[in-house]
């Protein structure tokens, strides 16, 4: 880093390095007006609990003026585990709403119509099931499945790197995600197939430039599946969608986002021809959550309304702000809407959604986007060396480099290099924050009660019927989705269906 930056730091060409907003290398935003037209989608991320919590707070929410909704689910649905299996014990709704069955996704959408409401939905290895249960509650509401829109996460390279919610090996892991791809392409929905997350490799300590080198690696490794599984790379392409976190460090992190939308589309054009629709990176972007500390919580206001300034400097789409006690709980509804009070106070308020890309010309901005890109390119140019970024992956690559880089940040922190304001410096005490509690035990013999009531009612021999047509759909090669759809409306459970897809897979070990 430099202490003053001027012409002589920025060598790049205007014309081909920036160009016009919504033109490709789409450096200055993916559409021509980008906020002028219309604002980024508000979608705050909540889930807990059952779902009859869950659709309380969506709509308290959406009351509030957020404008799409991110669904939160708990470890046993991320895992394939009904609430009922022994090892959802103690973790049913903790982190997240349980969904064992369609019923409960219906719940959980109650009084929420999904034709005019966009729904993001955070899962991954059983992102197929939770896609399934989506389309049939559609259905059962009476809305076309064409008429939904929203992504689903479905990103399970970084599950190995960085959150563990993997379940079968990635060979089958990264059939399912192609699949998911051919079913919303072959329907022609307005749903996202998946969102390639840098997110969560972040939170773990990624720098900035191996967030955007390992997500971009992982999008060029989900594109050759699916182009060899037989699909089009501008048929499912324009509905690809990213994922970033946004940090402390507002220059960087908005140039950060520059550079990821540059370096997309130069690798999308040069590795598979493709046209301008699947080279314009659209992402969503959260706060980062790694960032918040528990220590003077209310410190964490002033982070996050400087990361959300970031992210739509940087050129998101939508994007998520943390509540300011999400280091000690789940955020309470007053924090929830102050943190969606943060983002409308930025879109109203502060001027910025008036002039498109206002850091453009910056020496220091544009000096740091080009060392970023070039860095990021730089990394993917090692993932490919070693066989693409599923191979890195195993070999570990990925996630020692992302270690090395949290010890040396926490290092930093520990020695005070690095400052963290209530934790290494000014560290005089606040007020302690009244935290409650849900009664989690009591939300988990509710749900475990409300699983036991659909078996009893289902129609058992048409579940083993559909279950088996999954099973054979996964020991062949014949597209997955159409049986799991199946197999959701006969009210099979997340679990059962899980399990299956186990028998014929089996599951991933760690080396």
């Amino acid at each position: 880093m430099k202490k003053v930056y001027g012409p002589g730091d920025w060598a790049g060409d205007p014309a081909r390095d920036l160009g016009r907003p919504g033109a490709f290398p789409f450096t200055r935003g993916v559409y021509p007006e980008m906020y002028a037209g219309r604002l980024w989608t508000m979608r705050q991320y909540a889930g807990f609990g059952t779902a009859r919590e869950t659709n309380r707070r969506f709509r308290q929410l959406l009351a509030a003026g957020q404008s799409g909704l991110s669904t939160a689910f708990d470890l046993p649905t991320q895992m394939g585990y009904d609430s009922d299996h022994p090892m959802a014990q103690g973790e049913v709704g903790r982190v997240g709403v349980a969904i064992d069955t369609v019923d409960d996704l219906a719940e959980l959408f109650r009084e929420i119509p999904l034709d005019r409401v966009s729904t993001s939905m955070t899962i991954n290895a059983t992102a197929a099931i939770l896609l399934a249960m989506y389309v049939v509650v559609g259905e059962e509401q009476g809305v076309d499945r064409s008429k939904l829109t929203g992504t689903v996460q479905n990103d399970v390279l970084k599950e190995y790197v960085a959150r563990g919610t993997y379940i079968y090996p990635a060979e089958p892991s990264l059939r399912l995600v192609a699949d998911v791809f051919r079913f919303v392409s072959d329907e022609g929905m307005s749903f996202n197939p998946i969102s390639i997350s840098g997110y969560h490799m972040r939170e773990a300590g990624a720098t900035a430039v191996q967030e955007v080198g390992f997500t971009i690696a992982n999008a060029l490794e989900y594109v050759r599946v699916a182009v060899a599984a037989g699909l089009e790379v501008d048929v499912f392409g324009p509905r690809l969608s990213f994922f970033f976190a946004s940090h402390n460090d507002l220059f960087e992190e908005a140039a950060k986002f520059r550079a990821a939308r540059r370096l997309w589309a130069r690798v999308a054009r040069e590795r598979f021809g493709a046209g301008d629709a699947t080279a314009r990176l659209r992402f969503h972007t959260q706060t980062g959550g790694v960032t918040l500390q528990a220590q003077q919580p209310l410190n964490n206001v002033v982070r996050v309304t400087l990361q959300a300034l970031a992210a739509v400097l940087g050129g998101t789409q939508s994007l998520h702000t943390n509540g300011y006690d999400e280091a000690l709980a789940l955020p309470t509804e007053e924090s929830a809407t102050l943190a969606l009070r943060t983002q409308q106070i930025i879109g109203h308020e502060s001027g910025v959604a008036a002039a498109v890309d206002p850091l453009a010309g910056s020496y220091y901005v544009e000096s740091l986007t080009d060392q970023i890109e070039a860095d990021a390119r730089a990394l993917i140019e090692e993932v490919d060396a070693l066989g693409g970024a599923a191979k890195a992956i195993e070999r570990g690559f990925f996630q020692e480099a992302i270690a090395r880089s949290a010890y040396e940040l926490q290092k930093r922190q520990e020695a005070g290099e690095s400052v963290v304001v209530g934790v290494n410096r000014f560290t005089d005490a606040f007020p302690a924050l009244r935290i409650e509690t849900p009664d989690f035990s009591a939300l988990e013999t509710d749900q475990r009660a409300r699983l036991a009531q659909v078996k009893a009612r289902r129609d058992g021999a048409a579940v083993s019927r559909d279950l088996a047509a999954v099973e054979s759909a996964a020991a062949g090669t014949e597209p997955l989705m159409p049986s799991i759809l199946d197999a959701v409306r006969s009210r099979a459970t997340l679990g059962e269906i899980s399990d299956t897809l186990r028998r014929v897979w089996g599951t991933y070990r760690p080396a």
